[in-house]
């Protein structure tokens, strides 16, 4: 699949989700950034509007923000949503993974507004709480909604399973590089990046499967 059809898919689902999540009860306003930090993940193809919806005459700027990051801890995934998935319908277990919000808040973040905001990626989109962050130290959802949101999480990494996932910071890093043209990085320069792969198996419990089934038969009529 082209870029150019993954990016119309991308929008087609991010639409979806924001019918979703338009139902939701939500705190979450302008400079609640509590959630903003430097362990969001995001795909190759997320990567891809992001820079986007920066001039290119920023791009280097950019790129000094994101290496500024890379001597920094952050969080970087052992598995992908669709691997987990995977790992999990053959009865194994995912790999231990562990983050800390105290690690910082996330790079592009400016006086406590993104920059990209109608960019972001899923990873952020889906951050919706219902108590303010700060009280509770991490956002608060319902289970459905966790539930869909690994949904939307495992189709998105399904629509771009020829890419990567990872950090933001190494994966903004890797197709940031690319996009410029200053050397096509090898994933192997970009040891933290994980390869995405298709959706096979559907993370959605008994419980949630009825609730769930009309955002699955809209996602299904979409060209993926």
């Amino acid at each position: 699949m082209l870029l150019a059809q993954k990016l119309l898919l991308l929008d087609q689902i991010y639409c979806l989700y924001d019918q979703y999540i338009g139902g939701v009860d939500s705190v979450c306003r302008a400079a609640c950034s509590d959630c903003c930090t430097c362990n969001v993940t995001i795909t190759t193809l997320e990567a891809h509007v992001m820079l986007n919806a920066f001039p290119a005459d920023q791009w280097p700027r950019v790129a000094k923000v994101i290496d500024a990051q890379m001597g920094k801890p952050r969080f970087t995934p052992e598995a992908t949503f669709n691997q987990i998935s995977d790992l999990c319908a053959s009865g194994r277990e995912p790999p231990p993974e562990a983050m800390d919000a105290s690690w910082g808040p996330c790079p592009l973040l400016t006086d406590r507004l993104c920059p990209v905001y109608a960019a972001r990626p899923f990873g952020c989109r889906c951050m919706v709480s219902s108590t303010p962050c700060y009280q509770t130290g991490a956002a608060e959802m319902g289970e459905l909604t966790a539930t869909v949101n690994t949904l939307f999480l495992q189709v998105i990494e399904h629509i771009d399973q020829d890419g990567f996932s990872g950090n933001l910071s190494d994966v903004l890093s890797f197709v940031l590089a690319a996009e410029s043209n200053v050397s096509v990085p090898s994933r192997c320069n970009h040891p933290h990046l994980i390869s995405n792969r298709p959706l096979r198996t559907l993370m959605i419990p008994p419980e949630h499967q009825d609730r769930v089934r009309p955002i699955l038969a809209q996602i299904r009529a979409l060209p993926i």
